[in-house]
């Protein structure tokens, strides 16, 4: 994000001060905000050299300011060097947490809405970025910067005058979300859903339930936790909100404060009549997908505690699109006729899988005559993969899906349970499958990819997308 430097993010002298650190730099140099990633800096912001599981940051501190830093935050043990522009602290990690912490300080009277849950994390924060922007500037996390990097990175370079903060916040252990929460401080906490997800981590649904409710620890004094009626882990997750003191708003289909009256879905988004805290709302959500319905329930009942224009909220929802990797759908014209591909290449897990094939399952014949499933192994749910694999058996049926192309050892047992008329192809990796799958598909077809990250079905995507663009360009 590029800031205009005459209205600077940080100085010097105030990043010293959130630090505890050093420098002989000039107390109101002028810093943008910051960076952890030297591939991705730009001329004035500040660098933040982290220690990772697979390289030191340090290692890019020179480049970086050859390349326009404005300053580099580095541990004491770094080599002498442009100290005016370097920040010495003791733990570069800590100090990050420090800016985020200082960054959270300077925006007391902004609205601060913390998001978790076992899907739905991303798109809800983007739905309430454009829901928000109506009533006041927003400032939202950055991609999926939801974790113990791109949380405090995103409270850091949050602008001291907005109106609202949304931020991601994911784990995959317990006590994660606890630290990031407090650093967060919301006023309103999301829980979209609990899944069995990261189950290779956690003994049961239930704990994973518990750790999505961390998150209530950091609300603020008089907060809202906003959380699935329909889910069965709602009055558990119920049960930690209010030991915080929080007000407890349900969204959903049945009992709920936050409640669908009506929706009617489509293939490229859904028309929908909801009752949010008392005020019926008709909008139309510009993706597709039961589960995004259910979301923008959430988003809704978010905005209306904010206190912001829940009508001009509800029409701003019109324009939300499927991102790369979460749902994203290309259609391809080619000679032999329309080829779509939809991306959910980014991750996977039960609950996400079954959504996925849910809204493949709305693409209407007359559009496309033949649905094609592409899979990858959901991974870290422990023991209970193999047979979280094989039941997706009945989402596949459901969606009236003709052909599954599957990769991966856990996805083989799912492919396994499917009638020959419905098996594609298989392979034991995704590069092995491509080939198989690239041959067998055409026009008239709609493909649909998902695995996890560590599936590494994206290539597949891109696979796809190269033959029919090339066939379209002959075309």
């Amino acid at each position: 994000m590029r800031r205009n430097l005459a209205d600077p993010l940080w100085t010097i002298g105030e990043i010293v001060a959130a630090t505890g650190g050093k420098s002989l730099g000039e107390g109101n140099a002028r810093v943008g905000s910051f960076s952890i990633d030297s591939r991705s800096l730009e001329p004035g912001q500040g660098f933040i050299a982290i220690r990772g599981p697979n390289r030191d940051g340090h290692g890019y501190v020179i480049p970086a300011l050859e390349g326009g830093a404005a300053c580099a935050v580095v541990n004491d043990t770094f080599p002498s060097g442009d100290e005016e522009r370097l920040v010495r602290v003791a733990d570069t990690f800590v100090a990050l947490n420090d800016l985020g912490r200082a960054g959270r300080a300077r925006v007391e009277r902004a609205v601060i809405i913390g998001v978790t849950g076992s899907v739905g994390k991303t798109g809800t924060k983007e739905a309430l970025r454009l829901a928000l922007s109506p009533s006041g500037t927003v400032h939202a996390s950055s991609k999926s910067f939801n974790n113990h990097w791109g949380v405090p990175l995103t409270l850091a370079n949050m602008p001291r005058a907005i109106g609202f903060g949304v931020f991601e916040i994911g784990m995959n252990h317990a006590a994660e979300i606890d630290g990031l929460t407090r650093l967060v401080r919301p006023h309103i906490a999301i829980v979209t859903t609990v899944a069995p997800v990261h189950l290779g981590f956690f003994r049961s649904v239930e704990a994973i339930a518990d750790a999505k409710a961390e998150i209530f620890r950091g609300l603020e004094p008089g907060g809202t936790a906003i959380i699935n009626r329909d889910n069965p882990h709602f009055e558990r997750l119920a049960g930690h909100a209010r030991e915080h003191g929080a007000a407890i708003v349900g969204f959903g289909e049945t009992s709920a404060e936050a409640r669908l009256l009506s929706a009617a879905l489509g293939p490229d988004g859904s028309t929908i009549r909801a009752d949010i805290l008392g005020e019926i709302v008709d909008y139309r959500l510009g993706a597709p997908g039961h589960h995004l319905v259910l979301n923008s329930l959430a988003v809704l009942a978010a905005v209306r505690v904010a206190g912001a224009d829940l009508k001009a909220a509800a029409a701003a929802l019109g324009a939300i699109q499927a991102q790369a990797g979460r749902g994203q759908r290309q259609i391809i014209e080619t000679k032999g006729g329309p080829v779509a591909v939809v991306d959910e290449s980014y991750n996977a897990n039960p609950a996400s899988m079954r959504a996925a094939l849910a809204t493949l399952g709305l693409t209407p014949r007359d559009a496309f005559s033949r649905r094609v499933a592409v899979l990858g192994d959901m991974l870290e749910l422990g023991a209970e993969g193999p047979r979280l694999h094989r039941e997706l058996a009945e989402a596949v049926d459901g969606a009236g899906v003709d052909v599954v192309f599957a990769c991966g050892e856990l996805m083989g047992g799912l492919y396994a349970a499917l009638p020959t008329s419905r098996q594609g192809a298989y392979a034991e990796t995704a590069e092995a499958l491509q080939s198989k799958l690239v041959d067998a598909v055409g026009p008239g077809d709609v493909i649909m990819v998902k695995g996890s990250l560590g599936s590494r079905m994206a290539p597949l995507v891109e696979a796809l997308k190269r033959r029919f663009e090339a066939e379209s360009m002959s075309a």
